[in-house]
């Protein structure tokens, strides 16, 4: 059985670097469609950029080819360049003098990773592509909510 073809957009946000932050995904599958959103008290944009693209990845239910659009090559490049993996097969070192950051988010990325075929790429942001539009829209609502949770990576790793 071929698996299904899935796309999915993904976006992060913060107010402030570190800050309140959110993240979104969109997740299209035919004329079905899902959005996902959470946020943090206090975090990093790059930890939400990454966020986004766990949460769509997360879930789906089956293996999937999956497209995933960002607009941050951060992210897209860490994955597509194998910049994760040979961070991770380093102990996490991204050169011999720096650690790599994110370590948390980045094991579970790649972990979702292994389960689809997953192809990153990257969207240009605030150009007019409606779903990087909607997944920006998304991550700004969610990283204004109210009582939002501790982000126990980022605590951690300070």
């Amino acid at each position: 059985m071929e698996a299904k073809k899935v796309t999915i957009y993904t976006d992060g946000a913060c107010l402030g670097n570190p800050g309140p932050g959110g993240y979104a995904a969109v997740l299209l599958y035919g004329d079905r469609r899902r959005e996902l959103t959470g946020g943090f008290q206090k975090t990093t944009n790059n930890r939400m950029e990454i966020m986004g693209a766990i949460a769509g990845l997360n879930a789906l239910k089956i293996r999937c080819r999956v497209t995933l659009y960002s607009d941050s090559q951060y992210l897209v490049n860490a994955i597509m360049l194998g910049w994760a993996q040979r961070w991770k097969g380093n102990g996490w070192k991204r050169d011999r003098k720096h650690m790599a950051s994110n370590v948390d988010l980045w094991e579970q990325l790649l972990e979702l990773c292994k389960k689809h075929e997953v192809e990153f790429k990257w969207v240009r942001g605030h150009a007019g592509n409606t779903e990087n539009e909607r997944c920006d829209k998304l991550s700004q609502q969610a990283a204004q909510q109210n009582n939002l949770p501790l982000d126990q990576g980022y605590e951690r790793d300070r």
